[in-house]
């Protein structure tokens, strides 16, 4: 493991109950590890003392449709000797297959698809309501959290026993948002530092770690356009996947009226025009996603 520079140290004491506090102190603080740049970056730098106090475990919700490169670095998070602390992967299921079942007029949990219906003679595009953050990263998070505290078939208590980690850097602080629980608090480590994306690449940089890929399904809408892009020039297989389950997700999807698409042209993706330079046809909307599960 890299040592840690000259001037770093753990001075962080958020998250204890003072002496005088009526409630208990916390009892479990734990990572929610994306596998991005951002977690990643937290999860490395509690592991060199730079926050603290050291997160007991972290924890990844596989949804079965992350990028190859995004396994392959969190099985490099999970080796010998990089981080002091355990990585418990949970899963919701394959959101992929689950995609495919909403096509043949299945349940599903929505993601956030652009709809193309016919009003009055012309287009009307609209987005679908985001069910798949909260199904699939939040919810068997959250089960595991419970189960780590103890809290399994019992009646949460009505302070906070909990501290959740999350990984949003200061150039998202749109994303902070409390947590609905009364047993757990939401904690933002990276914002204390007031650390954007590119200092936690520079502090990777720094302490010679492999940038990781951006965490995100495979066929998210809310993918910007370079990254569709990089996908398809870089990520084949990957690029493959998404082109083939957009077409399938076109019609017949329970409760969507007219044509759904992972792009906001609202056209079949393989044919969406990808060749510019800068981001002309779509920006990254995971600002959107408030929760900081996704992208980080």
């Amino acid at each position: 493991m890299a040592q840690l520079l000259p001037g770093e140290d753990c001075h962080s004491n958020i998250g204890h109950a003072s002496p005088t506090s009526p409630n208990p102190p916390i009892k479990l603080r734990v990572l929610s590890l994306g596998a991005g740049v951002q977690s990643t970056t937290l999860a490395l730098m509690a592991a060199h003392g730079v926050i603290g106090p050291m997160p007991d475990c972290a924890i990844f919700a596989d949804t079965g449709w992350e990028p190859a490169a995004v396994y392959e670095h969190l099985a490099w998070l999970r080796s010998h000797n990089v981080l002091p602390f355990p990585v418990h992967i949970v899963s919701a299921g394959n959101m992929r297959e689950g995609l495919l079942k909403a096509a043949r007029g299945q349940r599903w949990a929505s993601i956030p698809a652009f709809t193309r219906t016919v009003k009055r003679g012309h287009f009307e595009v609209g987005m679908i309501r985001r069910q798949c953050t909260t199904e699939f990263k939040i919810v068997p998070i959250r089960r595991k959290v419970r189960e780590l505290a103890g809290l399994t078939r019992r009646r949460s208590p009505p302070y906070p026993m909990a501290e959740q980690w999350i990984g949003i850097s200061l150039d998202e602080v749109i994303r902070m948002k409390p947590s609905r629980e009364s047993w757990q608090v939401n904690r933002w480590p990276l914002i204390e530092k007031r650390m954007t994306r590119q200092d936690c690449i520079a502090w990777l940089k720094r302490h010679e770690y492999p940038i990781p890929p951006k965490s995100s399904c495979i066929g998210c809408p809310y993918h910007s356009d370079s990254m569709w892009r990089d996908m398809r020039d870089r990520d084949p297989t990957a690029w493959s996947d998404a082109v083939t389950v957009d077409a399938a997700l076109r019609t017949g999807v329970r409760g969507v009226r007219g044509e759904m698409f992972l792009h906001r042209t609202t056209i079949p993706l393989a044919e969406v025009d990808l060749t510019t330079a800068a981001d002309a046809g779509q920006s990254d909307l995971f600002g959107d996603e408030c929760e900081g599960m996704c992208g980080v």
